[in-house]
């Protein structure tokens, strides 16, 4: 039996109808990742970006202390606590402690010292005065050579923070660039040579059920509907990695294009945004179950 928080679920992660977010998992028998793209192949719903819709409150932060970068998010209930000046401040000092130690799981985050306390002793301090619940959700630390370059932005005071991490003889300012193309953009790869065969596959899997679903490309010769196909995919693909992308301050340019004008390689990079994956309480969701599922 379908539940209503299935179904919840999978309408946070595809934004598709309640009706059709039943419909798929009934099709696919309570299987989240396959009725995400059960949805896809009748075009009811895009590729999910790992629940990207999903909103929470807090801020993300990126700081950078020489050879080491960190990128991370804390969380509070409601945004007007997030511009909260302990709140803010407990960003900062979380930043100079995840820097300042070698931490690799949040429960080392939290017992790293910093300004003789622990990050632990003053997010409880946060908790307590501001009346929320505050948590240090994730972080991920990012250390390069001496010679290597960081480029980092912070968007709309912290809904967003990137870093990238670029070959050595980049310039500051296309690192800066780089930074803010992910931000943007949002792609999940570097290039296509680091998809994994199995990202590509199912990838294509999906542009052939869509294909096959529709009715316009019924007639066609399925030498015909392969090629639409590939071409799909194709796109598809340019869309989710950072280099086949268009470049943001210049739309007759891919990132390739500005990269190799410029010397420079991206080596890795990391984007947060407030609140990916975290459910967020909807007031209309009870009328919504309601007129699904009934008494």
């Amino acid at each position: 039996m379908i539940t209503a928080s299935q179904v919840k679920e999978l309408r946070e992660k595809t934004g598709a109808g309640m009706m059709d977010c039943k419909k798929a998992l009934e099709e696919t028998q309570g299987d989240l990742d396959k009725a995400v793209d059960w949805l896809r192949e009748k075009g009811i719903a895009k590729a999910a970006k790992k629940a990207g819709r999903i909103a929470a409150e807090g801020l993300t932060r990126v700081k950078v202390l020489g050879n080491k970068a960190v990128v991370y998010e804390i969380n509070s209930e409601t945004d007007f606590v997030a511009k909260n000046d302990q709140f803010l401040q407990l960003l900062d000092l979380t930043g100079e402690a995840l820097l300042g130690n070698s931490v690799k799981t949040l429960e080392e985050a939290l017992a790293a010292p910093v300004n003789g306390r622990t990050v632990g002793d003053f997010v409880t301090d946060a908790t307590a005065t501001i009346g929320e619940k505050i948590t240090l959700r994730r972080f991920e630390v990012v250390e390069k050579t001496e010679d290597e370059v960081f480029g980092s932005y912070i968007h709309m005071g912290g809904k967003i923070s990137v870093v990238v991490k670029l070959s050595a003889g980049s310039s500051a300012e296309v690192a800066k660039d780089m930074a803010m193309q992910v931000a943007s953009m949002n792609p999940s790869f570097i290039s296509r040579a680091h998809m994994s065969q199995e990202f590509i596959e199912h990838e294509r899997n999906i542009q052939r059920e869509i294909i096959k679903n529709d009715e316009a490309l019924a007639g066609k010769p399925e030498k015909v509907r392969e090629g639409i196909m590939e071409g799909r995919l194709s796109k598809s693909l340019q869309e989710t990695s950072l280099v086949d992308q268009i470049y943001f301050k210049n739309q007759d340019m891919k990132v390739a294009e500005v990269l190799k004008q410029e010397k420079a390689e991206v080596f890795s990079f990391v984007r947060y945004a407030v609140g990916e994956g975290i459910e967020k309480k909807e007031d209309n969701f009870a009328e919504e179950v309601y007129n699904t599922f009934g008494n």
